[in-house]
């Protein structure tokens, strides 16, 4: 199958009630476990690449490996997703390189360390979205910004996060906000704050209402049903991982992730994608670090790597199950971007409800 839009893919997901994992990649070999997790699952997916990944990456190598994963594995519908965009030439060289998806984050300035003003958001997010639908592309927007409720500080991800201590309402989207910010910019999907956050110490106890705020998400799809929610820094941080790792050389100290029961909890309530890097990353280095342990003279690289994709493999399995995303790859008849610039412009694509629309 072809690259879809993100547009496209989230429709199905609320035709048919499942969410789909968005999974950061950086190189070869995270490609290839996400992709053989699909294929197993008959799953379709989300690969994402934050600015640090096409730094790392380049451009061009990340555009060629995905031209080669959708060829190895075309049964699989793929979403190619810009993450964290903190401008417009961000997004729109994301486009010319084959990206499908962009999200524009307005919740901070271009030095994505500052947290912007309301209209500022606004303002840069339905321009990249106007830009974004001519093509056909789809755009993510967030609103609040992301950190946690227990420190009121965000924790930076590939060089993107709000410096210092930042308050309950920049922590929590406003619901009655949401639905004019996605009037505003028309944004085709919408990531919210509510007390997620990037990295692996994102709660220093098991969360309850009062550090993840699920009822945020409740709240917002209450009032924009046909608006589709994403979860940032959604990754569950399993115990597993966390002791593999320390049992190694690590020096993790205990902490807790997003529990994949509340997940579940937002897909019933809109969410349609779901940030995952911390999970990839510890399954990888958990192995990294083990082979290292057990086989102190090993230098070939694919004595390590081999196992690192065998474990995020299982990772991304276990996602694909829980979110219901598993077999609906063959349901998927992929739409050309051309045919979704042609659905923008007559008006067919329209995240927001009439009721919306009127009030």
């Amino acid at each position: 199958m072809a690259r879809i839009t993100l547009r496209q893919l989230l429709d199905h997901a609320a035709e048919y009630s499942y969410g789909v994992p968005a999974f950061n990649i950086n190189n070869m070999e995270q490609g290839i476990a996400i992709m053989e997790a699909a294929r197993d699952c008959e799953a379709p997916v989300i690969i994402q690449a934050s600015r640090g990944a096409r730094n790392y990456a380049h451009d061009i190598m990340l555009a060629r490996m995905i031209d080669a994963l959708c060829d190895i594995y075309p049964e699989i519908p793929v979403c190619m997703h810009q993450d964290h965009g903190n401008n417009e030439a961000t997004c729109m060289t994301a486009i010319r390189h084959g990206f499908t998806s962009v999200m524009m984050d307005g919740s901070l300035e271009a030095d994505a360390k500052s947290p912007a003003s309301y209209d500022y958001n606004v303002e840069i997010t339905e321009r990249v979205a106007r830009m974004a639908h001519w093509v056909g592309a789809s755009v993510e927007g967030e609103l609040g910004v992301l950190g946690s409720l227990e420190t009121g500080e965000s924790e930076a991800e590939d060089g993107h996060g709000a410096e210092g201590t930042l308050s309950q309402e920049q922590l929590l989207t406003d619901p009655d906000q949401a639905v004019d910010f996605v009037l505003r910019t028309k944004v085709d999907a919408l990531a919210i704050a509510c007390g997620t956050s990037h990295g692996a110490n994102k709660f220093s106890r098991k969360p309850d209402g009062d550090i993840l705020a699920m009822s945020v998400i409740e709240d917002i799809h209450q009032k924009l049903p046909n608006t589709h929610l994403v979860m940032h820094g959604s990754s569950s941080v399993p115990q597993e991982l966390q002791d593999i790792i320390n049992a190694f050389g690590g020096e993790m100290p205990q902490t807790f992730g997003v529990p994949v029961e509340e997940i579940v909890r937002g897909i019933k309530h809109g969410v349609r994608k779901i940030n995952i890097d911390t999970d990839c990353r510890m399954a990888m280095t958990g192995q990294f670090r083990k082979i290292a342990s057990e086989n102190p003279t090993e230098f070939d690289p694919r004595k390590f790597l081999k196992p690192s994709m065998d474990a995020m493999r299982e990772l991304c399995r276990d996602r694909f199950d829980a979110f219901g995303t598993s077999g609906n790859a063959s349901k998927i008849r992929v739409v050309p971007m051309d045919e979704m610039a042609d659905r923008y412009v007559e008006g067919l694509l329209d995240p927001v409800p009439s009721t919306a629309r009127a009030a």
